[in-house]
């Protein structure tokens, strides 16, 4: 099958699959009501609580989820093969991602906004709740630590796209002040302020910043303390003055990522040069760990992802105006992040064979572009590795159009690092919430306070970047853990969907206790394979964290059991007559 034909067949498929089964559940399964009150109403107070547009909500949940996880995940997992990458992602994102995050979303909104974390006791107890705190916190502390560095190292490959990064900041705060100080028209200023970074783009291409290293802090090490900085300060401003707008910019600029990816598979499929490269199936890649489980842990964000669940529970469920919105925000969101891990599948697959350039300076096209940077898993498994795999296959299709190569390199690494940023950002407000709700739980009121626990969330991720030294790496310690951590995750928070909806009667439960059973399933086996493997390298800090995630896994899977068999029935939410 070509790209072109494999484009068009899953947009189309995504489309029908939210009109069909998406509107299904939203109507019968979760019973959405335009008559329910939504925390952002109930509990507004200007700074995380928030009433907001379903469109602007859309967009900071959208580029909160994306970041660079459908990026880098079918980056590395194409090495398996196209298909069984394509066929995950699809799948994976109708019936176990979208629901998963649009079940989080729901029942967050139905108890005050609370994270998946709290409201865990509710319906499992609170033991589980606090088990459920600790993995959730190490996950955010790992994606703090490592968001930091991605930026940095896009940063580091990609100088032209340092500018048009943080002059988007000015933008967007200029862009919150004009639509909720000045009631200025959303799309029309937003519209505007796309523009207006898109000319910063093309600035940037010609004036590549470059940092130094500065009192023997080399520069990953530099930009990763002015990102955590940066990281402190966009976390406790009000989500009207940074967070909303910019997401908003960078919504739009996933629609033109989009269709000028959209377009270059077009013009380069019709025209016959995109063809794929990369083999339909690959069991037993060199160095490669087995493809079961671990392709539904490399490929978590395009298919399932915890970190959306926190995401869900923690900003979005806060600013969500009505019930009747959360289904394209939570489903829709997903949704589209599957559309965006196709095209990564196909640049990755397709589109770095019509030029690749190995670090020797020569220039490869075909199977032999594919193969050499895929040569085996160490040598694609790297951090640049990944993005450089997206990003020049990106480029090459981009160029088909008529925008040069040089300009659409930038574009895409601008695109990267933004989406890289919004997820540092809001995984670092979410992190405050977190340790607010736990510390709040255990009566230590003064670490509720927004700017202590934000220093606590940043604080420890800056101490986990710069554990191994300077460079501000030291979140790849714990990176080998990340895909296990945060799919356990999912299978977590599925599960907790699952006795929530068992709770509402019938059969309900059925929608996300299947996807729960096939994710605690393919994580804590992949988990045992990583424990066996830690230990037999004799990495005693991964065995023992490893060793950690294992036993809460199998906790709170057990707990959810023996939960879903004493149940009672909850009330349903207030229906209104224009239910979806």
């Amino acid at each position: 099958m070509g790209a072109l034909a494999i484009m068009v067949l899953a947009f189309a498929g995504y489309i029908i699959m939210y009109q069909l089964y998406g509107k299904f559940i939203g109507a019968k399964i979760f019973a959405l009501s335009g008559a329910a009150k939504t925390p952002a109403v109930e509990m507004e107070d200007g700074v995380d609580y928030v009433p907001t547009k379903k469109e602007v909500i859309f967009g900071h949940h959208y580029t909160s989820i994306a970041g660079t996880g459908p990026i880098v995940g079918p980056a590395i997992a194409i090495i398996w093969g196209w298909v069984p990458a394509l066929l995950w992602v699809f799948v994976g994102s109708i019936v176990m991602g979208a629901v998963h995050d649009f079940g989080a979303l729901v029942i967050s909104m139905r108890n005050q906004g609370k994270s998946i974390s709290e409201y865990t006791a509710k319906y499992v107890n609170d033991r589980t709740k606090i088990f459920f705190f600790l993995i959730v916190f190490l996950e955010l502390w790992i994606v703090i630590a490592i968001f930091g560095l991605v930026i940095a190292v896009v940063f580091a490959m990609y100088p032209t796209a340092v500018l048009a990064v943080w002059l988007e900041i000015p933008i967007a705060i200029y862009l919150g002040y004009l639509i909720y100080k000045k009631g200025a028209n959303v799309m029309t200023w937003s519209i505007i302020a796309v523009i207006v970074m898109y000319i910063t783009v093309f600035i940037g291409a010609y004036l590549p910043i470059k940092m130094p290293a500065i009192a023997g802090i080399p520069p990953t090490g530099v930009w990763t303390i002015i990102l955590l900085a940066y990281a402190f300060i966009a976390s406790i401003l009000p989500v009207t003055t940074l967070l909303q707008p910019r997401d908003f910019i960078n919504s739009h600029q996933l629609i033109v990522a989009l269709v000028l990816l959209t377009l270059g598979v077009l013009f380069t499929g019709f025209g016959g040069q995109l063809e794929i490269v990369a083999p339909a199936i690959q069991l037993s890649p060199a160095k490669a760990p087995p493809m079961w489980p671990f392709l539904f842990i490399t490929i978590a964000c395009g298919a399932i992802s915890g970190f959306h669940s926190l995401v869900s529970s923690g900003t979005s469920a806060k600013q969500v105006r009505s019930e009747q919105d959360a289904l394209f925000v939570g489903y829709g969101s997903m949704l589209l992040e599957g559309v965006l891990a196709t095209l990564v599948i196909i640049a990755v697959s397709a589109g770095i064979g019509l030029a690749y350039t190995t670090k020797d300076g020569a220039t490869l096209t075909g199977v032999a572009a594919w193969t050499t940077h895929y040569s085996s898993w160490a040598a694609a498994a790297g951090l640049g590795s990944k993005i450089a795999a997206f990003v020049d296959g990106s480029a090459n299709m981009i160029a088909a159009i008529g925008i040069s190569k040089k300009f659409a390199l930038v574009i895409m690494g601008v695109f990267v690092a933004s989406f890289a940023g919004t997820t540092l950002d809001t995984a670092t407000r979410i992190q405050r919430y977190v340790i607010a709700e736990l510390f709040g739980g255990l009566n230590l009121k003064a670490l509720t306070n927004r700017y202590v626990a934000t220093a606590v969330a940043v604080g420890s991720a800056l101490i986990l970047a710069f554990v191994t030294g300077a460079g501000g790496k030291g979140a790849l310690k714990l990176w080998p853990l990340f895909g296990a951590v945060n799919q356990t995750l999912a299978a977590l928070a599925l599960i907790i969907i699952t006795l929530y909806l068992k709770r509402r009667g019938g059969l309900k439960w059925l929608v996300s206790g299947i996807p729960a059973i096939f994710m605690t399933f393919m994580t804590i086996w992949a988990v045992i394979l990583n424990e066996v493997k830690f230990g037999a390298g004799g990495n005693m800090l991964l065995t023992v964290i490893n060793l950690l995630i294992l036993i809460i896994a199998v906790w709170i899977a057990v707990e959810g059991v023996i939960k879903f068999f004493v149940t009672e029935e909850e009330p349903a939410a207030p229906v209104a007559p224009e239910t979806v």
